[in-house]
């Protein structure tokens, strides 16, 4: 804008600007029922949203194959490069695999992994009620081994809302392991809460939980004291 038109809009040498600002919060803990809660995807309404879930549906024009624990699922290299920076450094980074063409993983439940490629692909999951806690956990792993914080979110989420005398502890590991400390606050409130905490001991992730992360130990006892104090 030119200093001429400028001065159109200034009385007595100022003026106002009109802004509308939008706060998103991604993710928050609710102090009452104590569960992670992750904000609704905006991608949906985007105009790329019908194009990537069609590139899913399809298969069309996919040029990388996994083979996960013995069954193969294809997928498109640059729309996984777009959402982990895990898979942009496996294809196009510096230390490019030239026989990435076909990648063997092991490690994880093909259903897993197709779950994790719907979220790449749709920014979604079914419905919290349509897939298990069990499966959460699973994804949960998977998605911070692909650097999918959202995903990540989303799993806690789903874990939060289930947290009970059975699940606490198993949880609990998980969210130590996988650096998730919203939800390991979740956890050690839950634990610690004097109506539940010898139930917790008695369970078998209980159990678990001292042999995988017995440095948990020195959390628990720091939130048994502040419980008490309280």
């Amino acid at each position: 804008m030119r200093g001429s038109e400028i001065t159109n809009y200034l009385k007595e040498d100022s003026f106002m600007l009109e802004c509308t600002l939008r706060l998103v919060k991604p993710v928050c803990v609710d102090a009452r029922s104590k569960i992670v809660i992750v904000a609704p995807s905006d991608f949906y309404r985007s105009a790329l949203y019908q194009q990537f879930m069609q590139f899913w549906i399809t298969g069309k024009g996919a040029d990388v194959a996994f083979k996960v624990s013995g069954e193969k699922i294809t997928a498109h290299k640059k729309v996984l490069a777009m959402r982990s920076p895990v898979f942009r450094a496996q294809f196009f980074g510096p230390m490019i695999d030239s026989k990435s063409d076909c990648i063997k993983i092991e490690d994880m439940n093909p259903d897993v992994f197709r779950l994790m490629l719907q979220f790449v692909y749709t920014d979604s999951l079914p419905l919290q009620e349509e897939f298990s806690v069990e499966m959460a956990q699973h994804l949960l792993a998977a998605a911070d081994r692909y650097g999918l914080e959202r995903l990540k979110l989303i799993c806690e989420e789903k874990l939060s809302a289930n947290i009970d005398v059975e699940t606490a502890a198993t949880t609990l590991v998980l969210a130590e392991q996988h650096n998730c400390e919203q939800l390991k606050e979740i956890c050690l409130h839950f634990v610690t809460s004097r109506e539940k905490l010898q139930a917790v001991m008695a369970s078998d992730g209980f159990s678990h939980l001292m042999e995988s992360c017995p440095s948990i130990m020195k959390d628990l006892l720091g939130k048994l004291d502040s419980e008490r104090r309280s």
